[in-house]
């Protein structure tokens, strides 16, 4: 008898040619790493499809340099170890130097972005010239400037890639006077990224003026400006009309005060009005918005009053019908509407992102005319905003369930941690990025929502006010189906706050929620968070968190520790960047009866190695009067104790024997100790910084077995 076999058809089975595609088609690295291990045709089709590579590792084992990447065009060197050490020393003989930067060319033939760490200028001058082709560069630097006339670091770039488009100087730390010295014979450029917050006034108008004149072909500008009037040379309407005039193709314009790029919190108590206000007017932002008609995203972040900016907004639907991102800061007057009519920023119905900041007169009416008006958008975030409650940020919510996946409330007086979550109810099912500030109550108290309040605006004149179709399905769903806690009637002009216990929907999980931020400040405890709303959180995978405040003033932190053994609740949670970075204090020279920063560690570290983290970014908290950011024994002796890790980023500095108690974990794989603050300390010598010191480490590190 015969016996008779199934076909079987694998995924080798498919044409080279869709194989590739599909494998070129994933972008996560660690899923292209295993997909590579599956056979050797899979391994050369990863490496052939493979664009973007950020090597780590020392640059003197050139040796271990991969020469299978021929297809890399993205490539990143500003990571390379011992991390932030000059690629290029002035110790290092001109011939050796030569020669690294030939190897790399040799290994990556077709790059044409590239990122490096340019701690002087030899980093510029011998790798610039090996991809002639390069089109774009960001470059890095946290260290001091060296000693070079305005603009030559530059200069040099620019002679060497002529056909150079984009330019990310973001994280360089320069003089502004660099910028406009290096950009006299620039046409090319297409891309400038100028928000770098180590610029300490940022630019002026006559700045800013030569760049745009120099740059006429820009699609994409970003620039950290001063906007304050009681400097010479501030940023007005003059400038803001001639950025139109000199660079009419952009795409992309952000302008912000440098005091704006700073990651701090504002005071709650803030009115949002400064005594000072901005020399900005509605006449120059039309003349703005009119002569840009491209414009796709918009962000002008001042840090001076733009009073009675509403006028100016609604133009932008008809002068920049692009426009799919908006970002305002210290404007005033953005949505003040009278009884139902829609009015500054809420008739922009094209908008998917809004990002609004330290807006005075922002009221919960306001909110709700945005979320009537703006009825696409998908991001949206509101800080410094006192006038706003809970009512107004969930009537909002509730018109945007369809779209809204991406909230921040941050700053605002009036919504502490569970009124924040209360308020987006409505949306908590679909949002997958969400940031809130940590305030606690010893008492919540919500009876507010029960109350008479109502808002009175016609709901029969949505069409006429912006609202779409979809809207009003949507408003029309939730009244017949009773999810939410709000009563909609197309046929009555009010919208009231429905009365009853229970929240009123079906579930209280947060199911999308991919990525958690949270603000909280110095000796507060995490433990609460779960309490406030965010129990059940299936799909969280990372989350970050950022302490603020000032050590000294506490003579001691509460008993108990901070609580990040509470996130075992979030099984899916492996990515975590706790930022201590603004948390300030005594170092080594802390007074009787105060604490020093290791003690500080110990309380915010306790309870880390409970979570099954693989990749953890960590800003140890600072001793600002010496500009020392340095790890802990404690610190270190709590790290260890994270055997999952497979990535750690210390922010800051260790000492070697503390750097030993890593290796003890057992399946790390990538360490990085890095000063990436402003200025990042010279002294390259000391025991927690030397080269010598991280490489033993290394060493130590690569000798080790690990599975995979």
């Amino acid at each position: 008898m015969a016996t008779w076999t199934i076909p079987t058809t694998s995924l080798n089975d498919l044409p080279d040619v869709i194989l590739s595609n599909i494998i070129a088609a994933i972008s996560d690295v660690r899923t292209r790493n295993s997909a590579s291990l599956v056979c050797h045709k899979w391994l050369l089709l990863d490496r052939s499809t493979r664009t973007s590579l950020t090597l780590r590792g020392n640059i003197r084992d050139l040796f271990l340099l991969p020469t299978c990447f021929r297809s890399v065009t993205n490539l990143d060197l500003s990571l390379l170890s011992p991390w932030g050490h000059p690629l290029f020393s002035p110790t290092t003989p001109a011939s050796t130097a030569t020669l690294i930067a030939h190897l790399l060319h040799q290994a990556f033939p077709s790059v044409t972005s590239l990122t490096i760490y340019a701690r002087n200028p030899s980093a510029i001058q011998l790798l610039a010239p090996q991809w002639p082709s390069l089109k774009r560069i960001k470059l890095v630097r946290w260290h001091q400037r060296p000693q070079v006339g305005s603009g030559e670091e530059l200069q040099a770039l620019f002679q060497e890639t002529t056909s150079l488009f984009c330019l990310d100087l973001s994280s360089f730390y320069c003089w502004t006077e660099d910028i406009p010295a290096a950009f006299i014979e620039t046409s090319n450029l297409t891309g400038l990224n100028l928000l770098n917050p180590s610029f300490s006034e940022g630019f002026k108008a006559d700045e800013i003026l030569d760049i745009t004149k120099n740059c006429p072909n820009l699609k994409e500008f970003r620039a950290a400006c001063m906007f304050d009037p009681r400097y010479i040379g501030h940023v007005g309407d003059d400038s803001l009309v001639s950025i139109a005039l000199n660079c009419p193709k952009l795409s992309v314009l952000h302008l912000a005060d440098t005091s704006a790029l700073v990651n701090s919190r504002a005071d709650p108590e803030f009115e949002g009005f400064t005594p000072e206000d901005a020399k900005i007017t509605v006449a120059s932002l039309i003349e703005l918005f009119s002569g840009l008609p491209l414009l796709e995203e918009l962000a002008l972040d001042v840090c001076n009053n733009v009073r009675e900016s509403g006028p100016a907004l609604e133009m932008i639907k008809l002068k920049c019908p692009k426009l799919r991102s908006l970002k305002l800061g210290q404007f005033h007057g953005i949505s003040v509407p009278i009884e139902s009519k829609l009015d500054g920023v809420a008739v922009c119905q094209g908008l998917e992102s809004l990002s609004i900041r330290n807006v005075g007169d922002l009221t919960d009416m306001g909110l709700i005319a945005i979320g009537r008006g703006c009825w696409k958008l998908a991001k949206f975030e509101v800080q410094g905003c006192k006038k706003i409650t809970m009512k107004g940020m969930r009537t909002l919510a509730s018109l945007l369930r369809r779209t809204l996946v991406d909230v921040k409330i941050s700053c605002c007086k009036n919504m502490n941690t569970s009124m924040s979550l209360k308020a987006l109810e409505p949306v908590q099912d679909r949002i997958q990025r969400l940031h809130i500030d940590c305030v606690w109550n010893s008492v919540d108290q919500f009876e507010d929502l029960d109350g008479e309040d109502q808002y009175d605006f016609d709901l029969n004149r949505l069409d006429q006010g912006g609202a779409s179709d979809q809207q009003d399905e949507s408003i029309s769903m939730y009244s017949k189906n009773k999810r939410c806690r709000y009563s909609y009637d197309l046929n009555c002009t009010s919208m009231a706050f429905n009365s009853g216990s229970g929240n009123g929907f079906s579930s209280s999980s947060w199911d999308r929620l991919q990525c958690l931020s949270l603000w909280i400040g110095v000796g507060e405890l995490l433990t609460p968070l779960a309490a406030a709303g965010l129990e059940d959180c299936p799909n969280l995978e990372e989350i970050q968190i950022k302490i603020e405040g000032d050590c000294r003033e506490w003579s001691k932190h509460a008993k108990f520790p901070f609580g990040l053994s509470t996130l075992v609740r979030y099984p899916r949670l492996t990515k975590m960047h706790l930022d201590c970075g603004d948390t300030i204090g005594y170092a080594h020279t802390a007074p009787s009866g105060q604490m020093d920063l290791s003690q500080w560690e110990r309380f915010y570290l306790m309870g880390i190695g409970d979570l099954n983290l693989s990749e953890l970014d960590y800003w140890p908290p600072q001793d600002r009067d010496v500009n020392q950011r340095s790890l802990s024994l404690p610190a270190a002796g709590l790290l260890q104790q994270c055997l999952s890790l497979r990535k750690l980023f210390i922010h800051g500095t260790a000492h070697e024997h503390f750097m030993n108690f890593f290796l003890r974990i057992p399946n790390l794989r990538d360490i990085q100790l890095r000063e990436d603050y402003y200025p990042a300390p010279e002294n390259d010598m000391s025991t927690e910084m030397r080269v010598d010191s991280l490489s033993r480490f290394e060493a130590s590190l690569n000798r080790r077995q690990i599975s995979d």
